[in-house]
Formats: C-alpha cells, sequence, structure tokens
C-alpha cells in the first residue's frame, strides 16, 4: 500500500543538543494531538467515511506518519548527546530512568500515549470537525514551541510542519462542504 523512501519529508537539522526543546517536541510525538494520534485516527476514520473523501483521509494519514518520522529525528538529534544531567534538568530525568535515550510515546508531561486520544464517531461531518480541530491544535503547538526555540534549522523543519498542519485543515474543510452538498441531495452517501 505504502511506497517508503529512505529520506525525510522534509531535511531535520538542530543546532545543538538542547533536551528542554526535545521535552515539548514530545508532545507531537505520543500527545494526545500529535503525529502518532494523527495518522492512527485518520487512517481509522476512513472506514466509515464516504467513497469521495476515502483518498483523503488515507493521504493525510500517511503523511501524519512521515511527520512522526521527522519529530522523532528532531527528538533524537536533540538529545543524543546530552548527559544524565541536562536530561534531569530538562525535565526528562523520569523518562531517562525508564527508557535511556529511546523514543517513547508518550506527551511532553510523561504520560503514556493512548488509544482514547483517537476519535472516530462514525458520523463523517462530525468526524472531519473532529479532524480539523486535531490539526489547528497541532498548528497552534507547532507555533508555541516555535516561539520558545531560538534553534534556526529546527524552526525551519517546525515551519514546514506547521504550515502542513495548515494545508490538511484547509483539505479537511473542503471535504466538510463536499459531504455537506451532497447531505442536500436526494441520495446522499
Amino acid at each position: 500500500m505504502w511506497l517508503y523512501e529512505k529520506k525525510l519529508q522534509y531535511p531535520v537539522q538542530v543546532s545543538e543538543c538542547n533536551p528542554r526543546l526535545a521535552k515539548f517536541l514530545v508532545e507531537q510525538y505520543g500527545g494526545a494531538d500529535g503525529e502518532l494520534s494523527a495518522a492512527l485516527r485518520y487512517l481509522n476514520q476512513r472506514y466509515s467515511i464516504p467513497d469521495k473523501v476515502i483518498g483523503l483521509l488515507t493521504d493525510i494519514g500517511t503523511e501524519e506518519f512521515a511527520h512522526l518520522e521527522m519529530i522523532a529525528t528532531m527528538i533524537y538529534k536533540l538529545t543524543k548527546d546530552a548527559s544524565v544531567e541536562e536530561l534531569e534538568e530538562a525535565g526528562l530525568g523520569a523518562h531517562y530512568a525508564s527508557h535511556d535515550h529511546a523514543l517513547f510515546y508518550n506527551n511532553s508531561a510523561g504520560s503514556p500515549w493512548t488509544a482514547t486520544y483517537i476519535q472516530a464517531k462514525g458520523d463523517p461531518i462530525a468526524d472531519l470537525y473532529e479532524d480539523i480541530a486535531a490539526e489547528e491544535k497541532a498548528r497552534a503547538t507547532y507555533q508555541w514551541i516555535i516561539n520558545m526555540s531560538d534553534d534556526p534549522f529546527l524552526n525551519d523543519s517546525l515551519k514546514f510542519l506547521r504550515e502542513r498542519e495548515i494545508v490538511h485543515s484547509q483539505r479537511f474543510r473542503e471535504a466538510v462542504e463536499i459531504l455537506k452538498d451532497d447531505q442536500s441531495s436526494p441520495s446522499h452517501y
């Protein structure tokens, strides 16, 4: 189903080791509105959505996995040379105690990822509005991380991700309009 290119969707560079920024980015790795949650949400919802928008959910869900890979790369690069003391100082001491430098699906507060982050109502309009909200929350989180970062290389990649969230939100809005138009015709869905 997928063709995997062994390169990131967009280049990821960091200026220096910065576990504090890595801790914030963990939110986009394993948080409620992060990339893993988005990918699984959209790929799950496509089974109960009209044919006209299945492809959209598949395309965006797949792209979210590419974003997850970018976030993982950022976190790895920001922490790979960090000492235990630097990790503790950044608030990652508990993570280190459980996982060393390994990535783990949790949010920035350390709560493990959970399937309750994935919403699927079975109503196409409700699900698409959920998707729009998720994309807008992810966009906001990327902006806030950019606001806290002084790393121009990292910010470049974060801006790319922020812009993709905007595009996804727009595509979901268009899908809502397509389905609303269908509902107004006598033979919807």
